[in-house]
This record gives C-alpha cells, structure tokens and sequence, in this order.
C-alpha cells in the first residue's frame, strides 16, 4: 500500500537492515531467506513521534514515573535517554502494534522539560536503539507548568510566567554562546549546552501547547529568539490557527484522542481538527502520547480519523512519512524505498480495519514480531 492510495504487487530485498531493491519478480540466489508475504499488505513500519515509553513504566506505580523532575521549574539538560528503560512492557505492545519507532521525551510539567530522542522498538540496550538523539527541546505552556509550580506560588504562576521563564533562559543561553566565542567561559554550563542545538537550529523547539494562543506564544518566543525549527506538541486548536501554521510551515504533532477531557485545555479535542490540519497542507502526525494513551491504540486513532473524513493515504502518512519528517529522520524511515531502514509490518487486510490482524513486524530486516 503506497502514500498515494493504491496497492501494488513487489518483492523487497533486504541486505544489512537497509532496504536494497523493490522490484516485481526479483531471483535472489540460494543464500538468501524469502518469505512469501502471500497477498497481505506490506507497510513502512508506524511511527509515533510523541510519547513517554519506557520513561512512564507500566505496572510500577510511582516508583517507574521519570517524565518529570519536579525539583525545578526549568530543566533543560535532562536527557530523555537517561529515563527510559526499554524492558518496559509497552515496546512489546508496540511490536504487535506495528510501531517501530517512537519519540520518546521528559514530561510537560517544567516549562523547560528537556531533550527528547527517537529509539526503534526493539532490543533491551537503548544506546543500540537509537534512530536520533536528541530530536528536540522540550517546553510546555498552559495549564501542566502552572498546575504543578503555582499551586505553591512559584513561577510559573500564570502564562506570563512561562514565558518569561523560557525567554529569560533563551537570553542567558545566547550570552554564554557569545562569551563562548570569546574564549571567556571558564567552565561549561551543562544547562545552557543543552539549549545550544536549538537556539542555532540543530534540534527543533517542542512545544507542549493545546490552546490556539499557546500555539501562538510557542511561535513568537521562537521568532523572537530567530529559531527556524519548531513542532506543536498536541494542537487541539490548532485548527483556529491554521492558516499561521501553514505560512511558517511549522509541523503538529496531534493528539491525543482518546483520553477523556480531564482538563480545561482538551474542551475543543475533535478528530475534525486533524483533518482540518491536513487539508490546509499542515504536516500533521497522529500520536498517542503514551501512557496517556495506550501505544498500542496509534492505529485506533487512525481508523478514527478517517471515520471522521480523513483520507486513508493522508492517515497513513500521519503514521509514517509525516512523523519521520517531524524527527528529521525522513531520510532513514517512514518509506519503503532503497536505502531505507527495514522497518515493515505486514497485515492479513486493509490496515486501517481493525479486524485486520498484524501477522509480522520486522525492524532493520529483523523479525520482532510474529503472530504465531
């Protein structure tokens, strides 16, 4: 099943995890292991680009809880890779979900939460995991930072406060890049080092937003500060803004959709809001934000949205391309094409019908999954 739609017959060979050849009727000699797919469908492996697995264990109770390190409001050299343990039974639903690559990052309580990375699903060392790291910077506006921090009357008291706290860290950082340039800083500041990569466009800013003027504070603060690279994190208005996403081709990552409405910010959660992103030519990717929902429900939502009106081929997108895009990871998974990392999953019947079973799940030519 291509992006645009239509299916076609193809025989994938597979040498070193990368993706060699696609082609009809390939004669690969003895020494190579074929499997017949049958007439099942053949997909890139799904990807989630917003989640806390591994980082929010299951079956722990608080014990497992590492997404937010409450100590401080403005956290941004903590390391998501320094949280997650891969033996978390959450990346064995992936594997059966299809799910080959997630987004894993800190929290949305701090303001400023920390860096993010891009792991595959598979294997039990996340170092030898690892599609990207980091992928991002993460900061969060409206309610979780002032919930968590102006309950006790500290800052983040209000949404001025966030803000003032994200731009106050910004100008420190810009200063100590200065003074770096001019061989004045005597030791490095582990804080600061960490914004570095987004401030000169290596890493995007992730920015937690659900209200349609969150979104917009998130993209004035990155004008402000010249930051080229930014993704909206969840977007439940982000249709309101649409058009002044379009024109800064700034990515959402969207959702989640099955969590009930818990807080004031999730009012407006509708599948239409998606759709209503995409059609405005917005690179829109579903997630699960897992635990909060299960990672195991990322096709869920999919079938969901396309009962809504979204397009089959847009959906699949929103599970592959577009979320390999949004980690700038586009040039390595997301497709089947030559050269790509094997990450495949093969159904017994249309994807999108959850009636269809998920019968392989392979990661870099690897077998990670089988149905039987």
């Amino acid at each position: 099943m291509r992006e645009q739609g239509d299916t076609e017959k193809k025989d994938i060979f597979i040498e070193m995890g990368k993706i060699s050849s696609v082609d009809d009727n390939l004669q690969p000699d003895s020494s190579f292991i074929t499997m017949d797919m049958e007439e099942h469908y053949v997909l890139p492996g799904f990807i989630d680009c917003h989640t806390h697995l591994g980082i929010i264990e299951e079956c722990t109770g608080k014990i497992g809880v590492d997404n937010n390190e409450t100590s401080n409001a403005v956290t941004p050299h903590l390391r998501g890779i320094d949280g997650i343990n891969p033996l978390d039974i959450g990346f064995r639903d992936a594997l059966k979900s299809g799910i080959t690559t997630v987004m894993v990052g800190p929290g949305s309580n701090n303001v400023v939460g920390g860096l993010s990375l891009a792991t595959k699903t598979a294997g039990h060392i996340i170092d030898q995991m690892l599609v990207r790291n980091p992928v991002g910077l993460k900061i969060a506006l409206g309610e979780n930072p002032i919930s968590t921090y102006g309950i006790d009357s500290k800052c983040p008291v209000t949404r001025m406060g966030t803000a003032a706290l994200i731009r106050e860290l910004f100008m420190r950082t810009q200063d100590y890049i200065e003074l770096k340039s001019q061989g004045k800083v005597k030791y490095r500041d582990l804080r600061l080092e960490s914004v570095i990569p987004a401030l000169i466009g290596e890493i995007p800013l992730r920015a937690h937003a659900h209200r349609a003027d969150d979104i917009v504070t998130a993209i004035r603060i990155a004008e402000e500060f010249n930051i080229h690279k930014l993704v909206i994190e969840h977007g439940t208005e982000a249709d309101l803004v649409k058009d002044y996403l379009k024109e800064r081709e700034i990515p959402v990552a969207f959702g989640p959709m099955l969590t009930p409405r818990i807080k004031m910010e999730l009012k407006s959660r509708n599948y239409k809001t998606a759709i209503n992103l995409v059609e405005a030519g917005i690179n829109v990717a579903l997630i699960t934000d897992h635990p909060y929902n299960s990672i195991d429900q990322l096709r869920t939502i999919a079938a969901l949205t396309i009962a809504e009106g979204l397009i089959p081929s847009q959906a699949l997108r929103a599970l592959t391309s577009n979320p390999a895009k949004i980690l700038g990871c586009g040039e390595k998974i997301g497709t089947i094409e030559i050269g790509y990392d094997a990450d495949l999953v093969v159904f017994d019947g249309e994807p999108f019908n959850l009636n269809s079973k998920i019968h392989y799940t392979f990661i870099n030519g690897n077998l990670v999954y089988s149905l039987k």
